[in-house]
C-alpha cells in the first residue's frame, strides 16, 4: 500500500482571499443570512458586535452595490438581510472556495507520490515539546510476555531499542519497514567518554561527539553529534562537565535505556 492510498497528509495549505475579503467576512455574511441578526450573527462568528458592525460597514463602503442591509424599529421591529449583491458574493466565495480546496488537496496527493518529499516533509511536521527527535526505519520487532522491544535503524546506520509495553503494539500498527520516530528527553541521556574499552549494560550506546556546549551555574545543555547527521542533547551538570573535561569536537558515547525513548510512527 502507497502512503497517498493510507492518507493523504495536509502539508500544503492555504487560506482563499478574493479582492481583499477573507472567510471571516464570508462567515459572517452567511450568518445575517440565516438568522437576519447582526447580534446573533456575530455571537456565531465569534465576533463582538462592534466588531461586526465594523466589518459590515467596511463590505458596504467597498462595494459598487449594497451587501447588507438594515432596518430598525416599524412593526416587525427591524432586521438584517443580506442583498442580492451580497447573497451573490457568498455564492461565488464559496463556490470559488471549494475549487481552492480541490486544487490544495490534489497538490498534498501530488507531494504524498513523491517519496523524497515525504521523507522531508513528515520530519519537519513533527512537533513536540521533547528535545530529542530521532528518525529511521523499524527494523526488528521482538514480543515478550509483557514488553515488546523495537528496533529502530537510523539514518547513518545506528540503531536504537526503544521498550513499551505490548498492549500499545496494535494500537502502533508497527510492522519491519514501518516509518518511526522516537523522542527522548535530555535528562534521560547520560554521556561518557569514549576510550575504546568500556562496555556497558544499557541497551542503547551510541558514538558520538561533542558539537556544542551551553552552560549555566547548575546544568550544562552539551549537543553530540552522530554518525548519520542526528543530533541529540544531553542534560548533565556543571560539575560533570568539569570533571569530564568535556569540550568541542571531544569523543564520546550517548547512553539511554531502551525505556527512555518514545516510539511514534509517521
Amino acid at each position: 500500500m502507497t502512503q497517498s492510498s493510507k492518507f493523504c497528509p495536509t502539508w500544503v495549505e492555504g487560506h482563499l482571499r478574493l479582492a481583499g475579503i477573507d472567510s471571516r467576512m464570508i462567515a459572517l455574511l452567511k450568518s445575517i443570512a440565516q438568522c437576519g441578526s447582526i447580534t446573533q450573527a456575530a455571537k456565531q462568528c465569534g465576533l463582538s458586535y462592534k466588531g461586526a458592525w465594523q466589518i459590515i460597514e467596511r463590505a458596504n463602503n467597498s462595494s459598487p452595490k449594497i451587501l447588507v442591509s438594515t432596518a430598525t424599529g416599524g412593526s416587525k421591529g427591524g432586521g438584517t438581510c443580506l442583498t442580492e449583491a451580497g447573497q451573490s458574493l457568498v455564492d461565488i466565495f464559496f463556490n470559488l472556495e471549494n475549487q481552492h480546496n480541490q486544487f490544495v488537496k490534489q497538490l498534498n496527493l501530488e507531494l504524498a507520490k513523491n517519496p523524497d518529499a515525504c521523507l522531508l516533509l513528515q520530519h519537519l511536521a513533527v512537533k513536540t515539546s521533547v528535545r530529542n527527535q530521532l528518525f529511521g526505519t523499524v527494523s526488528a520487532i521482538v514480543t515478550g510476555a509483557v514488553n515488546v522491544q523495537v528496533t529502530v535503524e537510523l539514518t547513518g546506520g545506528d540503531r536504537v531499542v526503544a521498550d513499551f509495553g505490548l498492549e500499545m503494539l496494535g494500537s502502533l500498527d508497527l510492522s519491519v519497514g514501518t516509518d518511526a520516530v522516537l523522542l527522548i528527553n535530555s535528562t534521560d541521556i547520560a554521556l561518557v567518554l569514549d576510550d575504546g574499552h568500556m562496555s556497558f549494560s544499557a541497551s542503547n550506546c551510541l558514538a558520538c561527539k561533542i558539537i556544542r556546549l551551553q552552560q549555566d551555574e547548575i546544568n550544562c545543555e552539551v549537543s553530540v553529534l552522530l554518525p548519520g547527521g542526528e543530533i541529540l542533547t544531553s542534560v548533565i551538570t556543571t560539575q560533570s562537565l568539569e570533571k569530564m573535561a568535556l569540550k568541542i569536537g571531544l569523543p564520546v558515547i550517548a547512553i539511554f535505556k531502551a525505556n527512555a525513548p518514545i516510539l511514534g510512527v509517521l
